[in-house]
């Protein structure tokens, strides 16, 4: 049996997508296997094609999608699942929602197309390389981040295994610290006990944001960013929900105006933007197609004794 697969990113954070049509008995073991960053799928030195075992420098991926497209609705939709490197599901992921429609997009010739993820239908703009996705209101409240169940106030500016956090939900639940220079933060260090407090009971990706010198103009707040991924279990070189999450509490604490409507988010991948239309988000950034492949073979289901 063999999968056919594309490689794609949204700033630095790439995913292998897959069509739903595919038959993967087990998606789980299918994601631990192409996302290895060591031994998972590869550009091989011929071009257009992917496979085990070979050097690269684009090896394995932080997530992979499980697209199925309706390409008859107007705007045509797909519904996106997202499977972690560790075999979980996120109910969000903002720059795979953009590579998402982009590889929708692609198929379908369309210029908008409609996502179905577990957090929410979202709408996407496309333009070129350029991808515009609708990421929903950020809640802070304690029962929807969520917190643990005796928490009735929101997280907010609360030390939490050393680090000062605030917890808001962005279609998967952060933590959110601000600092003076991310680039000084011992992440790998720091951020797994923080993704396993007992206060975040479903875990929380651990965002760390600092303020730039430079604004793209002086109505646009600017934050470097660096997150801590649950599910990948380590940093990525960008996050989408993590830039939304930087931006919501940025204006909730007063790091920027509250009616702030637009922020630049810069992960080590490069540039987001994150606007807002009232309460609700939206997520700007670059979505591009990096190759196209197959594996020769996929995974068998677990048995249970092996789970």
């Amino acid at each position: 049996m063999s999968i056919e697969f594309e490689k794609f990113h949204g700033t630095g954070n790439d995913f292998v997508v897959v069509d739903a049509d595919e038959y993967v008995p087990d998606r789980g073991a299918f994601a631990r296997e192409v996302c290895d960053r060591r031994d998972g799928v590869r550009l091989t030195d011929g071009g257009a094609a992917a496979e085990q075992g070979k050097s690269s420098e684009s090896v394995g991926a932080d997530g992979t999608l499980f697209l199925a497209l309706e390409p008859n609705f107007s705007p045509p939709r797909a519904v996106m699942t997202l499977v972690q490197p560790d075999g979980s599901t996120a109910a969000m992921c903002g720059n795979g929602a953009r590579c998402a429609a982009k590889w929708a997009a692609e198929r379908t010739g369309a210029d908008t197309v409609m996502l179905d993820t577990q957090a929410g239908t979202r709408r996407a703009e496309i333009a070129d390389d350029e991808v515009t996705i609708e990421m929903g209101a950020p809640s802070f409240a304690p029962e929807e981040v969520p917190l643990a169940a005796d928490r009735e106030e929101p997280l907010l500016e609360e030390t939490i295994e050393g680090v000062e956090l605030t917890a808001v939900n962005t279609g998967v639940p952060h933590g959110v610290a601000f600092v003076e220079d991310v680039d000084e933060v011992a992440l790998d260090a720091v951020a797994p006990a923080v993704r396993r407090a007992d206060v975040f009971p479903d875990g929380a990706n651990v965002t760390f944001a600092s303020r730039r010198d430079e604004g793209d103009s002086a109505e646009t707040a600017t934050f470097d960013q660096r997150t801590y991924e649950r599910g990948v279990e380590g940093e990525t070189r960008a996050c989408g929900t993590g830039a939304v999450a930087i931006a919501a509490v940025a204006r909730r604490l007063g790091e920027v105006e509250e009616d702030a409507e637009s922020v630049a988010v810069f992960p080590p991948g490069g540039r987001l933007g994150v606007a807002f239309d009232g309460e609700r988000a939206s997520l700007t950034g670059p979505a591009e197609r990096e190759f196209e492949g197959e594996i020769a073979s996929t995974p068998e289901p677990r048995r249970l004794s092996e789970a």
